[in-house]
């Protein structure tokens, strides 16, 4: 029986009653007598209040299935209203379900295309910057050099000092493009490239400690770049926003199978602020391997970045 019926048919019902109850015990006179008016009075608020608790009853599966659309995320997926009732209001359920695993089936697919077009572009602008920047300011590093060893003396510290100007725009032109392209990642591994990250933030206000457990399962190319990201994210942010001292960098392996990245520092602390498109891009990327991101407060203060990867993995290493 349709929605529609069940909510016609309830009210008749209540309806019907008070028809019944007119024509049989309960009369009314002209003018209408206090005993009278107190009967018909309390009749209609029985009425009312069965009538507001069938209709609570009967709505109640769309009140849930709206909470469940107002909460619905597709960067969290996995959240499905259960299909309670009978008829339209199953069905209604079960499709948006279906409309849900589409939905995120979809947004699992454009992601790819897009993170894979995104680290595409990186290569190639870390390839630019190391073959056409780097190799202009070798160059220019050169000449000033030469010009600095035959100028006179009036001239020498400027030139040195541009000299020395330019040799710290070649190393923070190199370091971008270690960010960009993670060449340590592809020749040495995920345990030397997470390393390095380590060394790359820690700075004279900020420490970062690398832990990394044995027994770790060997994990294909697309999961240890997903790491690789969301640990370079994690500690971008600490640096820029957290105000932390100490960052604990850690790898382990778990006991289902694969492993779980942790992020986890001593500064102020998430609180309440917005995501970002920093946080946005992790969520993406765990959802390209099937892992789950969560990120919070710690244990002790600051904040906490976990990603579980239980897929991506070939077997463990001796």
């Amino acid at each position: 029986m349709s929605l529609y019926w069940r909510i016609f048919l309830l009210n008749a019902a209540v309806l019907v009653v008070a028809v019944l109850l007119l024509l049989g015990p309960v009369t009314v006179s002209t003018p209408v007598l206090l005993g009278e008016a107190i009967v018909l009075v309390s009749g209609l608020i029985a009425m009312l209040i069965v009538n507001a608790l069938l209709l609570r009853v009967g709505l109640a599966p769309f009140q849930r299935l709206t909470r469940a659309m107002l909460t619905a995320d597709l960067l969290k997926p996995g959240r499905r209203p259960a299909v309670t009732g009978h008829g339209e209001m199953a069905e209604l359920t079960r499709t948006f379900n279906t409309m849900l695993d589409r939905l995120e089936a979809e947004r699992a697919t454009s992601s790819a295309r897009v993170l894979s077009a995104q680290e595409a572009e990186r290569q190639r602008i870390a390839q630019e910057l190391h073959d056409e920047v780097g190799q202009t300011l070798t160059a220019v590093l050169l000449q000033l050099k030469h010009s600095a060893d035959h100028a006179p003396d009036a001239l020498r510290d400027e030139l040195r000092q541009a000299q020395e100007t330019t040799r710290g725009s070649l190393d923070e032109i190199r370091r971008i493009a270690r960010r960009l392209r993670p060449g340590v990642l592809e020749e040495l591994g995920l345990l030397s490239a997470l390393r390095s990250l380590a060394t790359e933030f820690s700075t004279r206000g900020l420490t970062v400690r690398p832990h990394v457990d044995a027994g770790l399962p060997k994990l294909d190319q697309e999961t240890e770049l997903v790491l690789y990201r969301v640990a370079q994210e994690g500690l971008t942010n600490t640096a820029r926003h957290s105000g932390a001292s100490r960052v604990d960098l850690h790898l382990r392996p778990l006991s289902q199978g694969g492993v779980r990245l942790l992020v986890r520092d001593d500064g102020r602390g998430i609180g309440r602020a917005a995501e970002g498109a920093g946080i946005r891009g992790m969520r993406e990327r765990a959802l390209l391997i099937g892992a789950d991101l969560t990120i919070g407060p710690g244990e002790s203060g600051g904040t906490e970045v976990r990603l579980d990867a239980t897929g991506g993995a070939k077997g463990r290493t001796a």
